[in-house]
C-alpha cells in the first residue's frame, strides 16, 4: 500500500494504524504544517490492509454509539480542585475513581521541553498534570500498545483524549476481549492546533524574555471561568525571572483566525452527540442562563453519559461530584462542535504560504493588537 488515507482531511493523526500495523511498516511523520501523518514503508508492508480497515475515519459508523447520551451539569465539591481544573473538575473525579481501584490514567501532559504528548500515570501527581487544557495536538506514540498491555495485566484503564483519538483507541481495541476494564473519555473539541506553530511560539517567547520556559498554563483561573474569558489567559514564566507573563497571540491564531487547525478538523466526523467514548466532558457554557443556581466563576462541567459503562463510572464519583440531568437542547445550542465542524477561513492557504516564506515572527506581527 502507498497510503492509509486518500487526502489530509481524511486523517486525524489518531495513530490507530501505526499502533496496529503487524509488520511496523507505518511511521508517524510531521508534514509541512507540523501535523503527524502515517507514512508506509512499502518494503515492510504486506498489504494486509489492517490500517485501512480499522481507521475510524474510514470505518462505517466511526465506532460511535448509536443511542443518544444523557446530558448532565456537574461541579466538583472541592474548591481547590475547581481552581486547578479547566472547567468543573469532572476529569479529576472520574480519574480518582479509577485510581482508587488501583487503575491507570492516560491523558495529555508536557515533556521537559513543553512538547504535548499522551502519557501514562498511576499517581495523583501525574494525573494532576493532565487536568488542564493543552491546545496543541498531542503525540500519541505507542500509547495504544501500552493500554493493551495494562488490560492484559488486568488493570483498569481510563483514557482521555479528543473524539478522534477516542475513536482510534476504540478501533485499536475492537477485537479485544479485555475492554471490560477500559473506560474512554473524550472532550467536546474545538479543533486541533499545529505542533509546529506551538514550537515556534515557544521559541518566540524565549527570545522575547530570555532564558528557557519554566512554566506554562492555558486558561488560568486568575480570572473568572466563562466563555468570554476562556481565551484570555495564557500564562508563562522563563528562567530569567519569576515574573508571570500573559500572552494572547496563540489564541488569536487558533480561536481568532482559525488558520492553524488540522485539515481533518474542517471535516470532523465526530461533531455530533453520538460519541465513540463512554463518557464526554467539557465546559457547560450558558449554564448561567439555563440554571443560574449552578453558575460558578470557578467552573462548571457538562457531562455526556454515552452508555451503561459511562453511567457506572459516573456513579463511582458521587462523593466528589455534584451533578444533575439537563435538557440536551442547552448543550446543542451552546456547544457548536456537537453539530458541525469548525470551518477553515478563506485565507488559510495564504497564511501557510506566508508562514513558509516569511516565518512565524512575520505572522504574529500581522495579528491585530
Amino acid at each position: 500500500m502507498e497510503k492509509v488515507y486518500s487526502k489530509k482531511e481524511n486523517c486525524s493523526g489518531c495513530s490507530a494504524c501505526y499502533n496496529a500495523c503487524p509488520t511496523k511498516a507505518i511511521h508517524m511523520e510531521p508534514d509541512e504544517e507540523g501535523f503527524l501523518y502515517p507514512v508506509i514503508d512499502e518494503s515492510q508492508c504486506v498489504d494486509c490492509r489492517k490500517c485501512v480497515n480499522i481507521c475510524p475515519l474510514i470505518y462505517e459508523g466511526n465506532y460511535k454509539q448509536k443511542s443518544e447520551p444523557e446530558f448532565l451539569v456537574a461541579k466538583h465539591k472541592s474548591e481547590e480542585v475547581l481552581m486547578s481544573s479547566t472547567s468543573g473538575g469532572a476529569f479529576t473525579a472520574l480519574s480518582n475513581a479509577i485510581l482508587r481501584e488501583g487503575g491507570v490514567i492516560y491523558g495529555v501532559d508536557y515533556d521537559e521541553e513543553f512538547r504535548v504528548l499522551h502519557k501514562r500515570t498511576e499517581t495523583v501527581e501525574g494525573r494532576n498534570r493532565m487536568r488542564v487544557s493543552k491546545y496543541v495536538q498531542s503525540n500519541m506514540g505507542n500509547i495504544f500498545q501500552q493500554i493493551q498491555k495494562d488490560l492484559l495485566d488486568k488493570r483498569t484503564v481510563l483514557f482521555t483524549g479528543t473524539p478522534c483519538q477516542a475513536a482510534g483507541l476504540r478501533a485499536y481495541t475492537r477485537y479485544s476481549l479485555l475492554t471490560e476494564n477500559l473506560y474512554i473519555c473524550d472532550l467536546i473539541c474545538h479543533s486541533i492546533p499545529s505542533p509546529l506553530v506551538w514550537e515556534d511560539y515557544k521559541k518566540l517567547l524565549e527570545k522575547e524574555h530570555g532564558g528557557k520556559l519554566t512554566n506554562i498554563q492555558f486558561r488560568s483561573k486568575v480570572i473568572d471561568w466563562s466563555r468570554e474569558n476562556s481565551n484570555k489567559t495564557f500564562l508563562y514564566k522563563t528562567s530569567n525571572s519569576e515574573e508571570v507573563h500573559n500572552d494572547e497571540r496563540f489564541y488569536k491564531l487558533f480561536f481568532g483566525k482559525k488558520t492553524i487547525m488540522r485539515p481533518s478538523c474542517s471535516e470532523c466526523q465526530f461533531t455530533d452527540i453520538h460519541r465513540a467514548s463512554d463518557i464526554t466532558i467539557a465546559d457547560y457554557w450558558g449554564i448561567e442562563k439555563y440554571a443560574p443556581e449552578w453558575m460558578d466563576a470557578k467552573g462548571v462541567s457538562v457531562i455526556l453519559v454515552n452508555n451503561e459503562k459511562g453511567a457506572k463510572l459516573l456513579e463511582k464519583c458521587t462523593e466528589e461530584l455534584k451533578y444533575e440531568k439537563r435538557p440536551k437542547e442547552e448543550s446543542l445550542t451552546e456547544q457548536q462542535r456537537l453539530s458541525e465542524p469548525t470551518k477553515f477561513p478563506e485565507d488559510r492557504g495564504k497564511f501557510w504560504d506566508d508562514y513558509r516564506k516569511h516565518g512565524f515572527e512575520y505572522i504574529v506581527e500581522q495579528l491585530p493588537k
